[in-house]
């Protein structure tokens, strides 16, 4: 189509031009030192902030700087998120019964939730709940060790010697009540009041104290036997005898045992329960059935006859 000049009209363009620089505007490059490639739907790298194309987009394949840096970050995050925040009891509950052996009512239901018992660690319902309703004082809390056979007999041990130390306490006492008296009646130091009294109660012991009659004079040994309550049937459970130093503690606990009507099942086989043994009150320990009463025993000493606390442990307490 001429115009009225003569000189042709211009065409109608039917695209539209970009103008310079907007083609890097819509996408980026990839930095990948050998690619370059301009990528419209570039991919961001968490760990080094940098901008990859889709061939390497992940770290591995731009072997990336601060490699593994996204995740642990992330990681921390979730840990100090779950630290923070107090954990959620679940949903799912898991009906069991009753603790109480004497309940079968179903507990941990939607209906029903158990409620814990911080002493003894079990679950109950609510009829149960407290202590004085299901028994808690003689339950095992849970996840705790039980006693021992060992632990019972070091318990029942220090028991019996907790009497002995008490006995041992009256006994001195005594003594010193009477020498107090005696210090009244004669004006006597105090020294020659104690050894006054050592003296008469070793004259009373040798003069009163029983035993067989062919010991030797010079093989004696003079002591003062006890017998706790729960081992003899005798109304006084004691007495003074003498017995040869060369004598065995076993043989020492056979004429004691005799002599006091105390019952010696010792030979009998059985636990340790069951068996008697000798506790020297001035070494503060049990005697083995072996040793000569001579070695750790001298005349005027005290022993005690004790049931079921094991065998020997010295220096398991001090009296």
């Amino acid at each position: 189509m001429a115009t009225s000049s003569g000189s042709p009209a211009p065409e109608k363009e039917t695209f539209t031009k970009m103008a310079k620089g907007d083609v890097e505007a819509i996408g980026a490059h990839c930095q990948m030192a050998y690619c370059h490639q301009l990528d419209f739907l570039p991919f961001r790298c968490e760990s080094c902030k940098g901008t990859f194309c889709l061939d390497h987009r992940t770290e591995t394949a731009h072997a990336c700087k601060n490699e593994g840096a996204w995740a642990r970050a992330r990681r921390e995050a979730e840990l100090k998120k779950s630290s923070s925040t107090p954990p959620m009891r679940s949903s799912l509950l898991t009906p069991q019964p009753c603790a109480s052996s004497s309940c079968k009512e179903k507990i941990n239901t939607p209906l029903k939730e158990g409620i814990h018992c911080s002493t003894c660690r079990r679950y109950y319902c609510v009829k149960h709940r407290l202590p004085e309703d299901h028994d808690c004082k003689n339950l095992i809390p849970l996840g705790t060790r039980p006693k021992t056979t060992v632990d019972a007999q070091r318990e029942k041990a220090l028991g019996a010697f907790s009497k002995f130390k008490e006995w041992n306490r009256k006994i001195s006492i005594s003594t010193a009540t009477k020498a107090k008296d005696m210090e009244k009646l004669v004006p006597k130091s105090k020294a020659t009041v104690s050894a006054a009294n050592a003296r008469n109660a070793l004259m009373d012991l040798k003069k009163n104290a029983k035993g067989e009659a062919s010991i030797p004079q010079d093989k004696r040994v003079y002591l003062l036997v006890e017998a706790s309550a729960d081992t003899t049937k005798a109304k006084h459970p004691s007495g003074k005898f003498f017995y040869n130093k060369e004598w065995s503690v076993g043989r020492v606990l056979d004429a004691a045992s005799k002599a006091l009507q105390v019952e010696n099942v010792n030979n009998r086989g059985g636990g340790e329960e069951a068996k008697l043994r000798v506790f020297h009150v001035e070494g503060g320990r049990l005697l083995d059935f072996s040793e000569k009463i001579g070695t750790p025993c001298v005349t005027g000493n005290t022993v005690v006859l004790l049931r079921g606390v094991g065998p020997p442990a010295p220096d398991l307490i001090e009296v």
